[in-house]
């Protein structure tokens, strides 16, 4: 038990610091448990069962099936009629927001869901003169309550159904069993109309206008000190030479955007473009620096950024976007340096933000984590790359994006039936939605080589890693040892006195690690304290896994938080504020509602 409890220990940690990839975490944990199998009781065997689990094989046919419906553009189109229908008015906008991705997320898997409708929030709140810091925050919490609608709303839900199914087939008598397609719908509905209300209400006040309502990055990024455009005259050492040779000395922090020569404007790629006299450059660089620059190569300083009317006749001005980095991004754990990313997709980067802080100069070694956002200037072009490819969420809507709208009657036919089978008890849930996945395929929703690309493999690797660890808690008894010990309060504390301390202790637990985490380490001591004080351990295991999906009050509890940090330009605080008493609302709106439902004791 103490070996467990050490490598339990390190694990969270590992989560908390983000030194490695929450899916590296997981699959260094499963390792260590493997080798320590001593002392862990954790065989090669059952350390990658987390590979073959049902559980791992359905969350996989589910990111299959939502990238499914991303493709046809079902959500987009849901998202404009919500547009149209809320137009300038801010609660329309809200309830329209709420409304629309709640239902969506508990059919789809709600972290994609999220990744697509970021942009259109985002162009919704400009258009309608709205901060977007005002429906970004509310679009992920909805995306949340739709998550615990039904079983597959979340892969949090299928892991939790699998483990639960492992501890009634272990202990018959216990009365757990595997959750059904919509054993917990009726709680679910619940929460989401009284978050829904919290939103609406207590909400909206709370939550900053943090993003102006007006679209202008550069002031929201307070660029206008860090970009300029200066003129080479005739005396300068600049003529002659290259971008590259001229500007490209790393020590400078200086990048150029652009050069403009007698009215024509050359973008990317700008490293061997020669410099000649008069040329004008438009630079991203800091005070310092740019004065360093006009003091030994007597470049001429002549403004900042142009607006539309400075422009000349069929002068394009080049595109600046939020870009947020998903999990599963090959940026992920690369510098911009590294990544090469300003030649891949001849675009600059002028600002980084992670974590709530912004950085504006000599960003290009920062390590990138999931969640970040980059503030990117393009031709539209290369703009178009960026949206079509999955590796980035562009926090702004293009309307060339090509999608299968075609197939729309085929991916909803083939999703219901990926409810409808389980729902029934016809077939169990993973050979359901990996049937569906063979519809798609058929009907051509999808093409075969899209599979691949459509399944977010850190959160597969991720699963197999955790679920070892649950296994090593049961069998080394570190579970008992654990439920016993919030069992203890039932010395002081009613039966729903213990389950809402336990619906805490999981909520607190997921603020700071992942959620998959969560319900592996706390069902098994759910379903042993139950057994200590003749509780029900289904209501037990249910309070864990409700908990377990609804992490508010930090950016990283949960992935979607994270999606809306950069382009809703939170600070960690922000989600404190509105989280923690959304927290404890729900908190005690989910037990009593299992105790109504289901009842706290046997």
């Amino acid at each position: 038990m103490l070996v467990v409890f050490a490598l339990i220990a390190l694990a969270l940690f590992l989560f908390a610091t983000e030194w490695f990839p929450i899916d590296v975490t997981a699959i260094i944990v499963m390792v260590l448990l493997m080798v320590l199998e001593p002392w862990t009781q954790v065989s090669a065997q059952e350390g990658i069962s987390g590979f073959s689990s049902p559980a791992t094989i359905t969350v996989l046919a589910m990111l299959i099936l939502s990238t499914g419906i991303n493709r046809t553009g079902i959500v987009q189109l849901l998202g404009r009629k919500m547009a149209s229908f809320a137009g300038t008015d801010q609660r329309k906008q809200l309830a329209a927001t709420i409304g629309v991705t709640g239902p969506i997320s508990g059919f789809v898997n709600n972290t994609p869901v999220v990744a697509i409708l970021v942009p259109v929030i985002a162009d919704l709140a400009h258009k309608g003169k709205t901060s977007p810091s005002k429906l970004l925050m509310p679009l992920s919490f909805a995306s949340m309550f739709g998550g615990m609608l039904t079983l597959i709303g979340t892969s949090t839900n299928i892991l939790a159904s699998d483990i639960v199914a492992r501890l009634g087939a272990e202990n018959p008598a216990s009365g757990l069993h595997a959750y059904g397609m919509f054993e917990f719908t009726k709680l679910g509905i619940v929460v989401f109309a009284v978050g829904a209300l919290y939103l609406m209400t207590v909400g909206v006040w709370l939550i900053p206008k943090r993003v102006p309502a007006e679209e202008d990055l550069v002031e929201e990024y307070a660029l206008q000190e860090y970009l300029a455009d200066v003129v080479v005259p005739a005396e300068s050492s600049l003529i002659g030479q290259t971008v590259e040779e001229a500007l490209g000395d790393a020590e400078l922090d200086i990048d150029v955007l652009q050069l403009i020569r007698y009215g024509e404007q050359f973008s990317e790629p700008l490293a061997r473009k020669e410099i000649h006299e008069n040329d004008t450059l438009r630079v991203r660089t800091n005070r310092e620096t740019l004065e360093r620059l006009m003091d030994a190569e007597g470049v001429q300083f002549v403004g900042g950024p142009r607006t539309e009317d400075d422009l000349h006749p069929g002068e394009e001005e080049p595109v600046l976007v939020e870009v947020v980095i998903p999990s599963g991004s090959f940026l992920v754990g690369e510098t911009l340096a590294s990544s090469t990313f300003r030649q891949r997709y001849d675009a600059n980067v002028l600002a980084f933000r992670s974590r709530g802080k912004v950085v504006r100069d000599r960003f290009e070694d920062i390590r990138i984590r999931v969640g970040d956002t980059v503030l990117v200037q393009a031709p539209p072009d290369s703009l178009t790359r960026l949206v079509q490819n999955e590796d980035f969420i562009v926090a702004h809507e293009f309307e060339d994006v090509n999608y299968r709208s075609d197939k729309i009657p085929f991916a909803v036919a083939i999703v219901a039936g990926v409810v409808a089978l389980p729902a029934l008890n016809i077939l169990p849930i993973v050979v359901s939605a990996l049937a569906g996945v063979v519809a798609m395929i058929l009907s051509g929703v999808l093409k075969p080589n899209e599979l691949y690309k459509s399944v977010e493999w850190n959160v597969i690797f991720l699963l197999a890693g955790v679920i070892p660890l649950g296994i090593a808690l049961q069998q080394t008894g570190a579970a008992a040892l654990l439920g016993n010990a919030v069992a203890s309060t039932a010395t002081f504390l009613p039966a729903i006195g213990v389950l809402w301390v336990l619906y805490l202790a999981t909520g607190l637990l997921t603020s700071v690690i992942s959620n998959n985490a969560s319900v592996v380490l706390m069902i098994p001591v759910a379903a042993s304290a139950a057994q200590s004080i003749g509780a029900n351990a289904f209501a037990f295991v249910l309070a864990v896994t409700f908990a377990a999906s609804t992490a508010f009050m930090t950016p990283v509890g949960y992935q979607t938080n994270l999606f809306v940090y950069g382009p809703g330009g939170y600070t960690f605080s922000d989600f404190i504020r509105v989280g923690a008493p959304l927290q404890l609302l729900l908190s005690i709106v989910t037990v009593l509602g299992i105790a109504f439902f289901w009842g706290v004791r046997v």
